[in-house]
């Protein structure tokens, strides 16, 4: 695994680090999310040669949406809400 060192200003790092929280993400995964969006949204959209690629691809929709069978766990979204209220305000 390579390791990569980011020279930014003391502002940026702040922020970035609050916004990695309000995701519930440690700070390297929100900048490898980050850069990955980058990535995805330069990629150009792919498109179906024939139908049978087209079908392939809603097969595999349906297959993802099948393996989520339980709910998301609310509990952890409520407190990552309440957390998110909390930057900023002094702890009392």
């Amino acid at each position: 695994m390579a390791r990569v060192q980011l020279v930014m200003g003391d502002d940026e790092h702040v922020r970035f680090r609050q916004q990695a929280q309000l995701e519930g993400l440690s700070f390297s995964a929100w900048l490898r999310a980050a850069a990955q969006e980058r990535l995805d949204r330069a990629r150009p959209n792919r498109q179906f040669r024939s139908s049978e690629e087209l079908s392939a691809f809603f097969s595999l929709c349906a297959a993802a949406e099948d393996s989520r069978d339980t709910e998301p766990d609310w509990e952890r979204h409520k407190a990552a809400i309440a957390r998110s209220r909390r930057i900023g305000l002094p702890e009392t």
